[in-house]
């Protein structure tokens, strides 16, 4: 047998295994690297957090995405260098923190990377009914197991695809084994540069269950910081925002998508949610003098309006929780909106059930890995809309 079919197979069998999770948004923040502790697989899993760091992104590195994100027309050249670069990036960055944890790399069964997303591509979108869904994360995993020596899972979102899903948003399968409730509806809420969210029906019924995105989460309100500011990357504490007013007349043009009328689930990207989206709506709505101050201001509320509206109606009579992680969720105009608007649920941060709202994105991935490696796909249950019952993750040898 090929040795690294036998290590993970030994890896497979192991109690508990430490596994690195990888996070990379489309916001650019930085990557996310959570060396996560497992217990078991499935249902009857337990994690806990060893180490935790964001390693925010240079300038540099955010130009090099941004070369080829989210367009349509691009330098193929220029993509397939950033599949390797962008890895031996992160195996750098991985390096590093294992250093400064002092924790060799042998000690780390498995390395689990959402890699960069550069295109998101769900047929509502493009509507090419011959194609049917796409996306691409790149960040190889192979250059990522050599650099590193770990074991590595990669590009889970292509097999969520191949069995029917959308691709996105892939939080539900940590959600389910971490945060469901007997009897309270619990929600997680992601607000990334995208918002999304997992509803955990808490009557047993799991085929209620669904993961989607519901619209903008930070993206177009960084890109609007990012177009007017240099050095700039988001509205800290939304400064800029809670300066300006909101203009109704934009706002109701923002509000008039397709997508947003759409019922859940559905998945969407900064594809659509871009600051071209914004020119359209100023000029259809004629606010193009609006100060930079009340864009702000009007695309905060923009972000947490979709959101709001895409929650209310699965506030039930039952208890309801609702959990937020995610950058967004650092934004205090964002989130007193939220507030005011689902008064029928309790809003908290992740950190309440023990789970760093920060990393949980990249904890969530290490819970994929651990899953493919030595879970079972039963344990999720099958027949739910876009939360298709499949392990995911491409396996990549060091050697």
């Amino acid at each position: 047998m090929n040795k690294n079919i036998s290590r993970l197979a030994a890896i497979a069998q192991k109690e508990e295994r430490h596994i690195i999770g990888l996070m990379s948004g489309t916001s650019l923040d930085g990557l996310d690297v959570a060396l996560c502790r497992i217990t078991g697989a499935g249902p009857g899993s337990k994690l806990h957090l060893v180490e935790f760091e964001t390693v925010p992104y240079n300038s540099g590195f955010k130009d090099e995405v941004k070369s080829v994100f989210s367009k349509e027309m691009v330098n193929l050249q220029q993509l397939c260098l950033l599949n390797e670069w962008i890895a031996k990036e992160h195996a750098a960055i991985i390096n590093i923190c294992l250093a400064k944890w002092k924790i060799p790399a042998s000690a780390v069964d498995l390395l689990a990377s959402h890699g960069q997303t550069v295109y998101h591509a769900p047929l509502s979108l493009h509507g090419l009914t011959k194609y049917g869904n796409g996306t691409l994360q790149i960040g190889d995993g192979d250059h990522l197991a050599v650099l590193t020596g770990i074991i590595t899972l990669s590009d889970f979102r292509q097999k969520h695809i191949a069995a029917g899903g959308e691709g996105a948003p892939l939080a539900a399968y940590g959600d389910y084994l971490l945060f469901r409730e007997a009897g309270t509806d619990v929600i997680l809420l992601n607000i990334g540069g995208i918002a999304n969210i997992t509803y955990l029906p808490g009557n047993d019924n799991s085929t209620g269950m669904f993961s989607s995105d519901t619209g903008p989460g930070n993206t177009m309100m960084d890109a609007w910081m990012q177009q007017n500011f240099d050095g700039m990357y988001f509205d800290e504490d939304a400064k800029l925002a809670l300066s300006g007013n909101i203009s109704e007349p934009l706002l109701v043009q923002l509000m008039r998508d397709s997508f947003l009328a759409s019922p859940l689930p559905k998945t969407t990207g900064p594809e659509l949610y871009n600051l071209q989206y914004l020119a359209k709506a100023q000029s259809a709505s004629g606010t193009n003098e609006l100060t930079v101050a009340d864009v702000m201001a009007t695309l905060n509320r923009f972000s947490a309006q979709t959101i709001a509206d895409a929650i209310r109606p699965l506030i039930k009579e039952r208890p309801c929780k609702i959990y937020v992680s995610g950058g967004g969720m650092h934004n205090p105009m964002l989130l007193d909106f939220l507030t005011t608007q689902l008064k029928g649920a309790s809003i908290k941060s992740t950190s309440e059930k023990d789970i760093n709202p920060d990393a949980k994105e990249a904890i969530l991935f290490a819970i994929l890995a651990n899953e493919c490696v030595a879970g079972n796909s039963d344990d999720f249950v099958s027949g739910i809309n876009n939360f298709p019952a499949t392990s995911m993750g491409k396996i990549s040898f060091p050697w």
